[in-house]
């Protein structure tokens, strides 16, 4: 039961709960979310050509976004674990930093907004832990849901 806030992870009484979605239709969900990391030139030059100290640093940061979209339900207190069926992170590279763009996808009952934005953030905390040592001034901004299709509410896609 809902609060009459609308606000679903809160029972009339106020108290947080993990909502119950066994009546709800399994369903394809799809989530994209996206994030940004802006940097210095030198840090973005360094990822670009391969030259960073710790390696491979959008190969390590696609594989942290993959298995913390796995591990969302540890973190975020009254998420559903779930069975994630895709993740995919991609990443553009240009201007003052980097981009990061994940998809997580399952078919089940409750949608995967949070998996694709964990996912984002977890990859672009990976690129700042890994080029920290040499631009410490990094900002991680704009990490936002960008669509999600499935489930009773059916397609959202930001702006519209």
């Amino acid at each position: 039961m809902a609060s009459d806030t609308g606000l679903t992870h809160f029972d009339a009484q106020g108290q947080a709960h993990m909502v119950d979605v066994a009546a709800k239709a399994a369903t394809h969900r799809v989530a994209v979310a996206g994030g940004r990391i802006r940097m210095q030139p030198q840090t973005l030059d360094a990822i670009v050509q391969g030259s960073a100290r710790k390696g491979d640093v959008l190969g390590v940061a696609r594989l942290a976004g993959i298995m913390a979209a796995k591990k969302t339900s540890e973190l975020i207190p009254l998420c559903h674990p779930l069975a994630l069926t895709r993740v995919a992170l991609e990443f553009e590279t240009g201007g003052d930093g980097v981009s990061c763009t994940a998809t997580a996808e399952t078919v089940g009952p409750t949608g995967v907004e949070m998996e694709a934005l964990t996912a984002v953030q977890v990859a672009l905390l990976t690129i700042y832990d890994m080029c920290k040592a040499v631009d410490r001034g990094m900002v991680i901004t704009d990490v936002k849901l960008l669509q999600k299709r499935g489930g009773k509410s059916g397609e959202w896609v930001v702006g519209e």
